[in-house]
């Protein structure tokens, strides 16, 4: 038996979303990513004596939002905390936070597992807080640089029950976080620009066993694949310590990405390490029923729902559904296809192909697709009513729509001549054509060798010029090589 068979692994998951306000949690400053390094703060995101916080209203509305759609329990009566902890980026020498109260209290987020099966896994709160600054250690060789440029910028906080099983279940579970953030446009889920960041919490355990091994935290993560990385290390090197007779010790680490391995960064802090104390310069926020239900009514359609009904009522498989759920302006932009065309997996197909390919050659998103949807519901109906071959429309039709959004696809194909050939008396002539000039392979055929109508319809479309309507072609051919 592989040693690593014997062992279970628990995570639990911290995430930290970046919220996309245009000001801080608790002042005016800007939350602007990319600025000069210190350019956005001021005497409160500083902590200097006698300034005061406010709450930004936009934090509450998004905490809200994502409560909702995560089937959390919305805290009515708020209360702020002060995190006290030393460290260099930390200008106050506290961080702005919730304990008590978090404003959203269980849930749960929905993922698959690698056999496709779907798994429910419990949260345990979300709350708010604002963020630290930056320390930067690439720069110079002697001193750590500080930028305070992020510091009090506005964060929501995720925090999973223990109830993942492995790295790949994480991997799907930070997924779906991402794809929930950026369909509800509350944060854009750019983990490389630290807008999206996981910790990590890892034990192994005997299978079997109640209880939990020693865990530790892994940071630091600046992708989701490096997060499933780092867990894998995690679990090998605990495994790995055990069986030596060794013990794990419960700290904090941080991924080094180039060797795909963990290292020691301190001593894992308990809770009361931190010492947490009410925040006596902030009110406490009291959110009513109906401040939640005008919320609620705004909720853009989850991508959940989005998923389950291109399945179930446009019977698309699960590969075309996940796709088109990816992301919100993808399916924004299905969802105005799908109301001007009922041939939906035409539709699907268009959107996974050759739409898919002209914003990836472009390096653009569907926001700044130049072809409204109506434009490519009628490229569909084209190919539908048989006037166009679907090849011809995606090469030919296409391109020269690209290049003039304002045309109509049927002028195009008339204008180009493109449209296909579907009148039975003058295929006819063209089927016998191309018969003639085989008469041994007709022979063939009907000696059983059937394969050969792919010549003579190879020839048909040669003598049409493509243009010969393949499916009405194709029977009109079937029909006199069985005279």
């Amino acid at each position: 038996m592989n040693i690593y068979d014997k062992y279970e692994t628990v995570i639990g998951l911290e995430v930290h979303i970046q919220l996309l306000t245009n000001s801080k949690a608790y002042s005016s400053d800007s939350a602007e990513y990319g600025a000069l390094p210190n350019t956005h703060v001021s005497v409160i995101t500083l902590g200097h004596p006698g300034t005061l916080p406010k709450a930004n209203k936009k934090v509450i509305e998004y905490a809200v939002r994502l409560g909702l759609a995560l089937n959390c329990t919305i805290t009515r009566e708020n209360m702020y905390a002060r995190k006290n902890y030393f460290y260099a980026d930390l200008p106050k020498g506290y961080q702005i936070t919730q304990d008590k109260t978090p404003i959203c209290r269980g849930g749960h987020i929905t993922i698959k597992d690698k056999d496709g099966n779907e798994r429910v896994i419990h949260l345990t709160r979300i709350h708010m807080e604002e963020d630290a600054g930056k320390s930067i250690h690439d720069q110079d060789p002697f001193d750590t640089l500080i930028d305070l440029n992020r510091a009090g910028v506005a964060l929501l906080e995720i925090v999973s029950e223990p109830e993942l099983k492995n790295a790949d279940e994480a991997y799907s579970y930070l997924s779906e976080v991402r794809k929930l953030v950026r369909h509800l446009d509350i944060c854009d889920g750019n983990m490389e620009e630290g807008s999206l960041r996981c910790d990590a919490n890892v034990s192994v355990m005997l299978k079997g066993s109640k209880t939990f091994g020693r865990r530790v935290e892994v940071k630091n993560m600046n992708s989701i694949r490096n997060v499933k990385l780092a867990i894998e290390h995690e679990i090998k090197r605990h495994i790995d310590l055990i069986e030596a007779g060794g013990t794990v010790d419960q700290d904090t680490r941080s991924f080094d990405a180039s060797k795909g391995t963990t290292f020691s960064l301190r001593s894992k802090e308990m809770a009361n390490d931190y010492r947490y104390f009410p925040e006596p310069d902030l009110p406490p926020v009291i959110v009513s029923v109906d401040y939640i239900e005008k919320i609620r009514s705004t909720m853009p359609a989850l991508p959940d729902e989005l998923f389950n009904k291109y399945k179930k009522e446009l019977h698309l498989s699960d590969y075309d559904a996940s796709f088109l759920t990816e992301s919100k302006t993808i399916a924004s932009y299905f969802e105005d296809l799908i109301q001007k065309t009922s041939n939906y997996k035409a539709a699907a197909n268009w959107m996974m192909g050759t739409v898919k390919n002209y914003l990836n050659e472009n390096a653009i998103t569907i926001d700044q697709f130049p072809l409204p949807a109506h434009q490519l519901s009628a490229l569909i109906k084209l190919v539908d009513d048989g006037k166009v071959s679907s090849s011809v429309a995606s090469q030919t039709i296409f391109p020269a729509l690209i290049k003039d959004p304002g045309q109509t696809p049927l002028k195009i194909a008339e204008t180009l001549n493109l449209i296909q050939e579907s009148n039975t008396g003058a295929l006819q002539e063209l089927i016998k054509e191309a018969l003639q000039k085989y008469p041994d392979k007709v022979l063939e055929y009907k000696n059983g060798k059937t394969g050969l109508i792919g010549h003579f319809m190879g020839e048909v479309m040669k003598l049409s010029k493509g243009k010969a309507d393949p499916k009405v072609a194709n029977e009109l051919m079937k029909k006199e090589l069985e005279k």
